[in-house]
């Protein structure tokens, strides 16, 4: 008798009762972040209001799409893991030079429109330097990318950046009660609830922070019930070569930050990267970051809050995320419904997002915890490349007289960490170099230290 071969968890397909309730948690895990790159670059051009909320609709509507490339996939695009799309936020800086210093939105367009092309001719070179991250650089990048996230849960826990009330402490109680629900609920709630406790977390703040005048559904009863975004709303696309080298410069950062983020689920969801993987992977944030030059919006990259989430919920299947780029979709075309979900106050969002985060760093470290550290210089790799990943994270200003260039590769943490460790791990572990040791005591343990 035939028995069929069991299914990997991130091919599973959960019942719909199931996939909507993990879905919309991704969505509400990535909202603010998602809106928060069409606000930046319409406010900074000072776009009117009916402009920044096309932005917003158009930037959810490809959210949603990218979303089910990548999860889904077809030919060679998409990764086929559970990884959630969104605009990256390397490239708001210059996308503000260019849309401030004459060029408007249109010049904007015409290089994210290149560097998409750009980024799908040279997946396959990324898919092939696969083998420059060994588990020591992989855990590195990993938990840099936990750590750098924190900050922007503490931005939200403290009322969001730029609130008048940043910082009161009925803010920071709001997002503790979050969290204690969250750490409630995955401690002593039945195994389904303990799966969707950032979607009960939140439901269960939004009901507090209601009543005590945290946000106002005001904004839902202006918004229209039905939207959609046409292929170049804001005029055709105008292409300057400034703004193409600036955005090829963004394009090379978010792969880098890219591979670490579906690296990071490999590990995650037991289905490790492989190099045709990872170039399938880039090759549909490629396209993605294509259709978000023609529909208005910007360029696409897997969004590392999410990661965390699936660490967290060990929820693996990349049809739960599927579903929640089908939301995102629902919601660029319903702007009523998205008005409802941007209404959710930045202070739930930060203590869910202190316990996704933090899963994200932790599971850095445990891979790290694979790797030798013995009498070798592994520690030193892993240390130097925090320090440097977090610089400007801690520092935020710290290159603000380097040039534009330098500022948009060093600026983001994960990418500067990313670059050291990979660097730092073929100088100490692949070119030839003083023994420390002699030959015979070295030669055990050749064979467990990274490739």
């Amino acid at each position: 008798m035939a028995t069929t071969a069991p299914v990997h968890p991130v091919d599973e397909v959960p019942p719909v009762r199931q996939l909507t309730a993990f879905g919309l948690q991704h969505v509400l895990a990535m909202y603010a972040g998602a809106v928060a790159v069409p606000l930046i670059v319409g406010g900074a051009m000072k776009l009117s209001p009916a402009d920044l909320a096309y932005l917003i609709t158009a930037d959810l509507l490809v959210c949603g799409i990218a979303t089910l490339i990548q999860c889904v996939g077809f030919w060679r695009f998409g990764v086929r893991l559970p990884i959630m799309q969104g605009c990256t936020f390397a490239a708001v800086s210059p996308m503000v030079l260019i849309g401030t210093t004459g060029g408007g939105l249109p010049a904007i367009y015409g290089s994210v429109i290149v560097a998409g092309l750009a980024i799908v001719l040279l997946a396959p070179v990324f898919g092939r330097l696969l083998r420059f991250f060994p588990p020591l650089v992989t855990g590195t990048v990993i938990l840099i990318i936990g750590v750098s996230l924190l900050p922007v849960a503490g931005n939200w826990a403290a009322g969001g950046a730029g609130a008048k009330d940043f910082g009161e402490p009925k803010n920071l109680a709001l997002a503790g009660f979050v969290l204690a629900v969250v750490l409630g609920v995955q401690r002593f709630a039945p195994a389904f609830l303990s799966r969707i406790t950032v979607l009960v977390g939140i439901a269960v703040g939004l009901a507090v922070a209601v009543p005590f005048g945290f946000t106002d559904f005001g904004g839902v009863g202006d918004a229209d019930w039905v939207g959609i975004s046409t292929p170049f709303h804001f005029g055709a696309p105008s292409f300057h070569a400034s703004a193409i080298v600036s955005m090829l410069v963004v394009a090379l950062v978010t792969m880098t930050e890219t591979t670490g983020d579906f690296i990071a689920v490999g590990e995650m969801t037991e289905r490790p990267i492989e190099p045709r993987t990872l170039a399938d992977g880039l090759r549909a944030d490629g396209l993605s970051t294509v259709l978000g030059g023609v529909f208005n919006t910007f360029p696409y990259t897997a969004f590392a809050q999410n990661v965390g989430l699936v660490g967290m919920t060990r929820v693996r299947s990349r049809w739960v995320v599927a579903a929640a780029g089908g939301i995102l979709v629902v919601l660029g075309l319903l702007p009523k419904l998205g008005a409802v979900v941007a209404a959710i106050p930045a202070p739930v969002l930060g203590g869910a997002g202190l316990v996704m985060f933090g899963t994200v760093a932790a599971s850095g470290l445990r891979t790290l915890a694979a790797v030798d550290f013995k009498d070798n210089h592994n520690l030193t790799v892993v240390a130097v490349s925090v320090a440097i990943g977090m610089l400007p994270v801690g520092v935020p200003g710290v290159y603000a007289q380097f040039p534009d260039w330098f500022q948009t590769v060093m600026n983001s943490g994960i990418s500067a960490g990313c670059l050291t460790a990979i660097a730092l791990n073929l100088l100490f572990n692949h070119l030839p170099g003083r023994e420390s040791r002699p030959a015979a005591e070295a030669e055990p343990e050749a064979a467990s230290a990274p490739a």
